[in-house]
């Protein structure tokens, strides 16, 4: 992978002397104070990680090495991990070298297609898509580089290969468990005269073959890939991969965490909650009907599926950029429309109901309508879609901790007992 071994040498280089130099002269600096409900609150808000990938903002959302993520809307997943570990956006030799990296793990190897078609039937996705990453840990350049005796100060470049091989890997291993739990039929080769990544999940899927289907394929990679250090999946391969773990066993564990319901499962939860409104009311509702059963769930004491973030409290910009997807390609499906209804109508009920910190729609809110307006309606695999787009922005993460020799996270606990002392 010199291409990127070239490019991230200096900066290698520059990180770690950063980091020594703050630690040298601004080692003893207090960032702030811990509360008692923030160590009970599950860390909410206290500043322990570095990110240098992305950040989140409470009034902006989503910032890629600081660009908005609305300007990034139209760029690959490919140019989107190049501009996660470098900082800087690819040039066009760059991308295509990239690319033809890229194309040479896209075929899924055998073993691994026989290991998922093994599994029980009624296995869950996302637990296939843990399993699959797992058996191809052998394939990993950085542990065969460490348990060579490879100096800490290099592993960062077996990091790089590994990464390009799992993002690479990943879209052919989730199109093979769609393929296989969902009887879809022989799972489906990758393009070979096509070295576009999200055009060939696309493709292996065998979902549509509309041009617009291979656009939101493309833009859900991008919008998906990277929220900042704190959240499950990124700490999760942000601690085990401190152990230097592999990025294969790293991102099977982010996996795990992605697949919990208060995390990446949360769009199959909002548009299960779209869904029931359209059986409710045989159809799109009126703004008087869909208004009074959103009063009746609030007074029920029930949440609104994709309203309100532990962050933000603006609308997500990745929200918008969905929403308008849907109105570029005139989606007529009629969970599109309740979608587009909810936005137009929930946030100032709950402004008006006066619970919630913040009224405004969430990634989530939106994702599950537009797959399922292109006949991907299978609930349970929509967070392998998840998956497969945050690890790049996981892997990007890995890679850039690499190159600045992080330690081991290990933070300090306490018993009850000790904490009410």
């Amino acid at each position: 992978m010199s291409i990127l071994h070239d490019k991230l040498t200096i900066e290698a280089g520059e990180l770690r002397n950063k980091r020594t130099a703050l630690l040298k002269e601004h080692g003893d600096k207090v960032l702030g104070s811990v509360t008692v409900e923030q160590v009970l609150g599950g860390m909410r808000g206290v500043p322990a990680l570095i990110c240098e990938t992305s950040s989140v903002s409470a009034d902006e959302g989503l910032r890629i090495r600081n660009i908005p993520i609305l300007e990034l809307t139209d760029i690959s997943p490919e140019e989107t991990f190049w501009l996660l570990v470098t900082g800087e956006r690819a040039t066009a030799t760059e991308l295509e070298e990239l690319r033809k990296v890229f194309a040479k793990y896209y075929a899924v190897p055998q073993y691994v297609v026989d290991t998922l078609k093994a599994m029980p039937k009624d296995s869950h996705p996302m637990a296939m898509l843990s399993v699959g990453l797992l058996a191809m840990e052998r394939e990993s350049e950085f542990r065969a580089a460490y348990d060579k005796g490879a100096g800490k100060d290099s592993l960062w470049q077996s990091m790089v290969n590994d990464s390009v091989r799992l993002i690479a890997s990943m879209p052919g291993i989730a199109a093979a468990i769609y393929r296989i739990r969902f009887n879809k039929g022989e799972v489906i080769a990758p393009l070979t005269d096509d070295n576009d990544l999200s055009n060939n999940f696309a493709h292996m899927l065998g979902v549509s073959d509309d041009a617009s289907w291979k656009e939101l394929v493309r833009l859900y990679l991008v919008l998906h890939s990277d929220h900042e250090g704190g959240n499950v999946s990124a700490m999760t391969s942000y601690v085990v991969s401190s152990a230097l773990s592999d990025p294969f066993y790293s991102v099977s564990a982010a996996m795990s965490g992605l697949a919990g319901p208060l995390h990446g499962l949360a769009n199959q939860e909002c548009l299960r909650f779209i869904i029931d409104v359209r059986e409710q009311f045989g159809g799109v509702p009126t703004d008087e009907q869909l208004t009074e059963y959103t009063w009746n769930r609030l007074k029920n004491g029930q949440v609104i599926p994709g309203y309100g973030h532990a962050v933000l409290r603006v609308t997500d910009p990745r929200f918008t950029a969905f929403i308008g997807f849907g109105e570029k390609h005139n989606l007529q499906d009629d969970n599109v429309q309740i979608t587009h209804k909810i936005f137009k109508l929930v946030p100032g009920i709950l402004q008006e109901h006066g619970k919630a910190k913040n009224p405004w729609p969430n990634v989530d809110a939106a994702s599950g309508s537009l797959l399922y307006a292109y006949g991907m309606t299978e609930f349970d695999f929509y967070t392998v879609m998840f998956g497969v787009s945050r690890a790049i922005g996981l892997c990007s993460q890995m890679v850039v901790n690499r190159m600045m020799a992080s330690p081991i996270v290990r933070p300090k606990s306490l018993t009850l007992a000790e904490l009410g002392r």
